[in-house]
């Protein structure tokens, strides 16, 4: 077995796992985990809106 064999090897996994991420992230079980966290962001406008107004 010599490097480019190696390389091959690695490739047809790197292609496997690329795929296997690829499914999983667009699979529909996912979605409303993945809409959470998108909306994470804004979440924290909103925590330090009711924050400063208590504050005050």
């Amino acid at each position: 077995m010599d490097i480019n064999t190696l390389r091959g090897i690695f490739t047809a996994l790197a292609l496997v796992a690329f795929i296997g991420v690829w499914v999983w992230a667009w699979s529909g079980k996912r979605k409303r985990a993945f809409d959470e966290a998108a909306n994470l962001p804004f979440a924290d406008d909103e925590i330090d809106k009711n924050t400063k107004g208590a504050d005050q």
